[in-house]
């Protein structure tokens, strides 16, 4: 009925239904259809037409002007939700977990903003998996893989872990040449990780390791710094440690052994049309993984 709307007011301003037709480009016949329609829906004429002339009806005078504000403000309506969506500008709204978005994206945020100055950017960090449609959010960063269908997805790339522990604590306890041995060591367990896979890289054997935590934490930063003061062995993402391996504070145990690798998606709802704004953001962050080493197969600091 808003599509017949529109065409009355058409045809009111044009001053005659074959001017209104040309305007609209719609064939003279289905626009008087239409206005017939209209007008039984109605329950009142609203034009008064012969062979020479059309003329509107005292009903059809007060039904244009009270509609045709009303068009007037959908249409400015519009303009403006359809200038927002081709704009990069206002609000984005990200879930992320805590070491992917302060770690080896952190820098990511900062040259987003300054890329577009418009954005206003909120990111809400859990390492929780938090409903992305019932917390209002545009986009989500997710690390492993990702099976539910109701989502889009981009894969940014893929993150190598590696088990480090610091020298005070191997000369001290020693190092150990199997995962089995670490079932004697103490172990630091960052959740949500609560065991330890590993690969043999030549040979392919799978050892799976469900340890007894001496510290644990659901903080990967915290976990880090624990293993640096000796505290005992962590499994963690090269990208949470690899100062640490840089500067010596820590060393890679088993190094014969791959501890895991994840890969990290970015998530959006399959029914929602991305924004300009948020597309932006998509598209920064797929540009920045690729060019991130330790997202793309880096595996320690030398490679």
């Amino acid at each position: 009925m808003l599509d017949d709307l529109a065409l009355f007011v058409c045809i009111v301003e044009a001053g005659s239904l074959s001017a209104a037709a040309k305007k609209m480009a719609l064939p003279p016949a289905t626009l008087t259809r239409r206005l017939q329609k209209l007008e039984q829906q109605l329950g009142c004429r609203l034009l008064n037409r012969s062979a020479r002339r059309m003329q509107v009806s005292s009903e059809g005078q007060q039904y244009y002007e009270q509609c045709r504000p009303l068009l007037q403000a959908l249409q400015q309506a519009t303009q403006a939700l359809d200038a927002t969506q081709h704009s990069v500008s206002g609000l984005v709204r990200v879930l992320a977990p805590i070491n992917l978005a302060n770690g080896i994206f952190r820098s990511c945020w900062a040259s987003f903003m300054q890329k577009y100055p418009e954005v206003r950017l909120e990111l809400k960090l859990s390492n929780l998996q938090e409903d992305l449609i019932a917390s209002g959010a545009d986009l989500a960063l997710r690390a492993g893989e990702q099976q539910d269908s109701s989502f889009n997805q981009r894969r940014l790339g893929e993150v190598h872990w590696v088990t480090v522990a610091a020298v005070a604590y191997l000369q001290r306890s020693g190092a150990p040449l199997t995962p089995d041995d670490l079932h004697q060591h103490q172990l630091i367990l960052a959740e949500p990780m609560t065991g330890w896979v590993f690969v043999h890289k030549t040979s392919g054997e799978e050892c799976i390791v469900q340890g007894q935590a001496r510290f644990r934490v659901n903080e990967m930063a915290l976990a880090v710094h624990m293993a640096k003061e000796g505290v005992g062995i962590l499994s963690c993402p090269v990208t949470v440690c690899c100062e640490e391996l840089a500067s010596g504070a820590l060393q890679e145990v088993l190094p014969q052994w791959q501890a895991d690798s994840r890969a990290v998606y970015a998530v959006w709802p399959q029914q929602r049309y991305l924004p300009a704004r948020v597309r932006a953001l998509l598209e920064h962050l797929l540009a920045f993984a690729a060019q991130e080493p330790l997202l793309n197969g880096a595996e320690g600091l030398n490679q």
